[in-house]
């Protein structure tokens, strides 16, 4: 798997690497015209199946798309709410390269957008069992939950104890807990498309707002408030010189 950015600082797109001793880096794609041909090129060239582009707009909008290449399919995500590890500071802590367990909220099986989702994600962030660079053994889980719409992402380490005295039985989950690491974020799916980095739309999500509107909404909000300030204020003056005070009698009583 191929992950790319446009973004030359986005610690979270080096978390994701980090967790995923499967994937090979690119730091950054040029050419926004013929973005798909060439990222499908380079995906190609770097003998993977799946591609994680992060795509970073005016400084503030992040976006990932993810995708199966050559033929697709592919969906765009608007991330937001990201939390990286060195933010975060967790206490959790797992082996770098070590394989994930990849758990799914139900409500992934509910319609056929979602269940495409899932599986694509399965096949993107699962690490490959004979990987050379990947641990043989699992000791953190990858947590993926629908919720408003959104999918959230959170990873935790496994923790067992260590005596000698406490050694778990084969499956015995009841002295297992979950301790967080990071990273955290959020995805917003808008679109999903049958090829590769474009193609025919699947999917549109109706309940997407672009962050561009988001915005002028709250300009148009905030100049809304500014203007009824000024017209607060220009009726004070004019009702100021329409009713003058009478002088006061007692002003210049302590002047001298």
């Amino acid at each position: 798997m191929t992950i790319t950015s446009l973004s030359h600082n986005f610690a979270a797109s080096l978390n994701i690497v980090s967790l995923l001793p499967h994937c090979k880096k690119d730091n950054k794609v040029e050419s926004k015209e013929t973005k798909g041909a060439t990222l499908n090129e380079l995906v190609e060239l770097k003998n993977c199946s799946s591609c994680l582009f992060f795509e970073c707009r005016k400084a503030k909008d992040l976006y990932l798309w993810m995708s199966k290449c050559p033929n697709g399919p592919s969906v765009k995500f608007l991330v937001s709410a990201v939390h990286t590890m060195e933010e975060l500071k967790l206490t959790g802590n797992h082996l770098k390269g070590s394989r994930p367990l990849l758990t799914f909220s139900s409500n992934f099986e509910k319609d056929a957008h979602w269940k495409l989702l899932k599986e694509m994600l399965l096949q993107i962030f699962e690490t490959p069992k004979d990987h050379r660079k990947a641990k043989p053994f699992h000791d953190h889980v990858f947590v993926f939950s629908i919720v408003d719409d959104h999918i959230w992402f959170r990873n935790y380490q496994i923790s067992v104890p260590h005596n000698e005295s406490d050694k778990l039985p084969r499956g015995g989950l009841d002295k297992m807990t979950l301790i967080e690491v990071g990273p955290r974020f959020c995805l917003n799916p808008i679109k999903i498309f049958g090829g590769s980095f474009g193609g025919p739309t699947l999917y549109e999500n109706p309940f997407y707002v672009s962050p561009n509107q988001i915005r002028a909404l709250q300009k148009k909000k905030k100049a809304g408030t500014f203007a009824k300030k000024v017209k607060a204020k220009t009726r004070r003056k004019r009702h100021e010189m329409a009713n003058p005070l009478e002088p006061d009698e007692f002003a210049d009583m302590w002047k001298d």
